[in-house]
């Protein structure tokens, strides 16, 4: 016997040698094991390992060969030729395994959407393992699965295969088991933090964090986790949060964005009615700057942007390094009156010259800028940088634990060093990773590309992880911040996945979506149900599990409608099963040409039992109440997992990433108020996005 071992947390996961032992259903032949690791250590981190007969294979495609070999079976083919075959195709599979790019999928999407025009498998009449070694690998690929949600850029034929193999019994038997061994799993996700952990330092009623947004842009999910942190340790120790304004930069500070700011942090539960702005401190930050030139800490310097970079790489000092007190004195007073020479300088801190450490490498802390600022106007030209600023705010102010993400982590010894060398109280630090998700940019810069190439509608976009857009999206407060708080203050660094951010969402909604119906209104088949009453309206509740909902009204008739990806699937004489209704009989099927089905006569069999079936289908009955909506979907932006800093970004944009589609629904759709969420049955959950209008109709969309 073969022991297949599956590493149950791996980013693909192995799901074909899987598939291929519950097809065989003979555990004398082979037997699946998981274990809750990403990789196995003992297989040389391979994600999934076969041993039988002191033999190790951990190649999926060797591991299928392996398994079907060894069972007298016709999964392999029939003859030489098939077999030939089958294995170019378990060949191909690892080529999808294999690769993130989205233009080398899609080549490979469309050959198999090709191959499979006038055929129903890959090979013969009936499953095998070139359909498993196809399947598995499109299962676990993301791309594809955010291709076959949407239905667009597959391909009729390929679509129609994967969701015909999903429905096996032996496929879902195995998406049952993957499922069952992550329930029976008790040890902390990878992605996920911890709280137990002290403060240094921290008193019970006397820590204060703080949050520091720059009021230049829409705050992000990243920014989101750095609030929440802040607010936890706050709370947790009865102590305050300081919300501040980190507006040193007038010439990207806005309004609009403080206001942005302002409204978000109120979403997610942190009330930022007070708040303080550096630019309350300038005067005293200049009164430090003019500390430190006088004890020879600081220096004006003129040497250019590039030049400057240069020498700090290579450990240079500046020429004007050991310029005289006097010198910097009469320097810095012509930054701050910003005269043409004066504006040629920015203020260093003389820390160090060749630090290997090169933060510490004589930073900048003040330049000069003329654009007026928001709050002081003109009263100042030059205006300290973040690196000088925060310490001393921070010190002032009276937070005792500054919160910062481990991109600061060589900042840091500069921020004590401003602390030392001032001889301000000591602020202590505390690092966490920071959020970053696969498929998406957090970069302000980038994003701002998108909003001005126009590729996205606005900040609020759904497609963009602003929390502005996460919410329109459909993603609850209270979903992120338990998410959030799963992962606690921990410093592991990881890329994050949108499927376990949903999935939580998706456990905050459930108990409390009310139930709905919509189909494809463009391919939406008339079927016509024999033995039915006529055209009536009756009250059911609005969520079987949850009566506090209430009822919503259904409409029972001779004729109804369903989706055409259903009636594909349909067998004359077939029992399936009527969600909300009963069982019937499906007596006869009408397909053009082309192989599309035009019409269903089905005759109700209320007596048959749904337990029976394995087909539940959703219908609405043709009558007056049905309302157009337009259902809304989403792809990543991007189509690489994680951006490089040399890559560009326009040979990474998704070519498609909005999807409507035009659907009728029930008619109890009219009275959602927008916001709302709800679950359109076997189609997903769905927000609110638009009510209708005399001219528009209602607008929804589909949750990430």
């Amino acid at each position: 016997m073969a022991t297949v071992v599956i590493a149950q947390k791996a980013s693909t996961l192995a799901y074909a040698p899987i598939v291929l032992a519950h097809a065989l259903n003979n555990p004398a032949v082979v037997k699946v094991e998981y274990k809750n690791v990403p990789t196995l250590a003992e297989h040389n981190n391979a994600t999934v390992a076969l041993t039988a007969n002191g033999t190790t294979l951990t190649s999926v495609s060797a591991i299928l060969r392996y398994i079907v070999r060894s069972h007298k079976n016709t999964l392999y083919g029939s003859d030489p030729a098939s077999t030939s075959v089958i294995d170019d195709f378990i060949d191909k599979s690892q080529d999808i395994v294999n690769s993130s790019d989205f233009k080398t999928l899609d080549v490979i999407f469309q050959q198999l959407n090709h191959h499979l025009t006038l055929r129903s498998y890959f090979v013969g009449h009936k499953p095998s393992v070139a359909d498993i070694a196809i399947w598995g690998a499109l299962k676990a690929n993301a791309i594809f699965a955010r291709q076959i949600k949407t239905g667009k850029d597959l391909g009729a034929y390929l679509g129609r295969w994967f969701n015909h193999m999903s429905a096996q019994a032996f496929v879902e038997g195995s998406l049952a088991e993957v499922a069952k061994a992550n329930d029976s799993t008790k040890v902390a996700k990878a992605d996920q933090g911890s709280f137990d952990i002290n403060l240094v330092g921290a008193e019970m009623g006397k820590v204060v964090t703080r949050f520091p947004p720059e009021p230049s842009g829409y705050l992000h999910i990243g920014h989101a986790k750095a609030a929440l942190l802040n607010k936890y340790f706050a709370d947790q120790y009865k102590g305050r949060l300081i919300i501040r304004f980190d507006d040193t930069n007038p010439s990207k500070e806005k309004e609009e964005y403080e206001h942005s700011i302002k409204e978000d942090l109120l979403k997610i539960g942190i009330d930022s009615s007070v708040v303080s702005y550096t630019s309350d401190y300038f005067d005293t930050i200049y009164n430090y700057a003019l500390q430190l030139i006088k004890e020879g800490k600081a220096y004006c310097d003129t040497t250019g942007q590039e030049q400057m970079r240069a020498e700090r790489m290579d450990g240079i000092a500046s020429q004007c390094r050991d310029l005289s007190v006097e010198e910097n004195l009469r320097r810095f007073e012509e930054m701050k009156n910003a005269t043409e020479f004066g504006q040629t300088c920015c203020l260093r801190a003389k820390i160090s010259i060749d630090n290997l450490n090169k933060a510490l490498r004589d930073p900048v802390i003040y330049r000069c800028n003329l654009i007026p600022h928001a709050r002081t106007g003109t009263q100042w030209k030059m205006y300290p940088l973040y690196d000088l600023a925060c310490p001393i705010v921070d010190s002032l102010e009276g937070v005792t634990h500054a919160l910062r993400t481990d991109e600061y982590h060589d900042r840091n010894p500069q921020y004590q060093w401003f602390l030392d060398n001032l001889g301000l109280r000591q602020v202590h630090i505390w690092e966490y990773s920071r959020l970053s998700f696969v498929y998406t940019l957090m970069s302000k810069r980038k994003l701002t590309w998108f909003v001005d190439q126009g590729r996205v509608s606005g900040w609020d976009d759904p497609r963009f992880p602003t929390i502005r857009g996460i919410l329109r999206r459909g993603l609850t407060m209270e979903a992120l911040k338990a998410y959030i708080l799963m992962q606690g203050a921990s410093t592991n660094y990881i890329t994050l996945e949108w499927d376990k951010l949903w999935a939580v969402n998706r456990k905050q909604i459930d108990p409390v979506a009310p139930r709905h119906t919509a189909i494809d209104a463009v391919n939406k088949v008339k079927v016509n149900v024999a033995g039915a009453d006529a055209y009536a309206l009756k009250e059911v509740p609005r969520h079987k599990k949850n009566e506090e909902l209430g009822n919503k009204m259904t409409a029972y008739g001779p004729t109804i409608w369903m989706d055409q990806a259903d009636c594909k699937e349909l067998e004359v004489n077939e029992e399936v099963t009527l969600m909300d209704w009963g069982n019937a009989f499906i007596r006869s099927i009408e397909k053009d040409s082309q192989g599309v089905v035009t019409s269903v006569n089905a005759e109700l069999h209320l007596e048959g039992d749904f337990k029976k079936t394995k087909k539940k289908l959703t219908w609405l009955a043709d009558g007056p109440e049905l309302v157009k909506v337009d259902l809304m979907d989403y792809d990543y932006l991007i189509t690489k997992k994680k951006v490089e800093e040399e890559d560009e970004l326009k040979d990474l944009l998704t070519p498609t990433t909005e999807f409507k589609t035009e659907a009728i629904a029930d008619g109890n759709v009219s009275e959602l108020n927008k916001g709302d969420i709800i679950q359109f049955e076997r189609k997903g959950y769905y927000i609110v996005d638009a009510i209708a209008t005399p001219t528009t109709v209602a607008r929804l969309i589909l949750r990430g």
